[in-house]
């Protein structure tokens, strides 16, 4: 499947916080990362939840502290 993976986007926030080592925490931003409202688990669709799980199982790399 072809994921939009623009900032703040369901599939960047996921690839994100894997590899910022953060939890795995479904969420996105339509205005872009960290702009405007925040769209919590509860309030995204089943799609929006795949595709933060994609972003987040597909990133391979984590950050080096």
């Amino acid at each position: 499947m072809i994921y939009d993976k623009t900032h703040g986007s369901p599939y960047d926030r996921g690839s994100a916080d894997y590899y910022y080592g953060r939890p795995h925490n479904p969420h996105w931003y339509p205005e872009g990362s960290y702009r405007g409202k925040r769209i919590e688990e509860t309030d995204m669709t089943v799609e929006e939840i795949q595709a933060y799980d994609a972003g987040y199982e597909e990133e391979t790399e984590r950050k080096n502290w």
